[in-house]
């Protein structure tokens, strides 16, 4: 079942919401009031841009959306790299094309202790380096569109099949 843009834009501003608030995020979207400071980035809530705040959102409203095999929008259906390539250009006006093992290419390579949401998490699923791609969302997640359960979601990077097969992180909005 499709949603509606107005449907898809209420659910995405609770998810990242939520994930904010899951991942210790205390930066509002909204500049604060000159007298009131931004509490400094930390390692367990580092500070995040409006573009990465944009990509999760963007990766977030695409939960439930089909997969497809070459898909690169979500009327027709997303495969990973699709998703990704779609997000970055919605959410932050860049071009990443390609498939995900193309993508990972650019970037700047980052450790798994350095990860911030917007960026791009990669994985060997297939025996083939860089065979998959998702967006970290913060708190120890990433959304991806995966072909073994047909549709965009998010999962663990701590543990489960994809936690095995992590193979490296990179940061493009920076």
């Amino acid at each position: 079942m499709r949603r509606g843009p107005s449907t898809l834009l209420a659910s995405a501003g609770l998810a990242v919401g939520a994930a904010l608030t899951l991942s210790a995020c205390s930066m509002l979207a909204s500049s604060p009031p000159a007298a009131v400071e931004r509490p400094a980035a930390t390692e367990e809530a580092p500070e995040i841009s409006s573009k990465a705040q944009d990509v999760v959102v963007f990766a977030l409203g695409l939960v439930e959306t089909g997969y497809r095999f070459g898909g690169k929008n979500p009327d027709a259906g997303l495969d990973c790299s699709g998703m990704v390539s779609y997000v970055f250009d919605k959410a932050a006006n860049m071009k990443l094309f390609g498939s995900a093992a193309d993508i990972a290419r650019k970037g700047r390579r980052i450790d798994m202790a350095s990860l911030k949401p917007g960026d791009l998490v990669f994985f060997n699923t297939r025996h083939k380096p860089y065979s998959h791609v998702g967006i970290y969302i913060g708190d120890g997640r990433f959304v991806h569109a995966p072909s073994s359960a047909g549709k965009v979601r998010a999962e663990s990077l701590k543990s489960g099949w994809f936690a095995a097969r992590f193979e490296e992180a990179r940061s493009y909005l920076e």
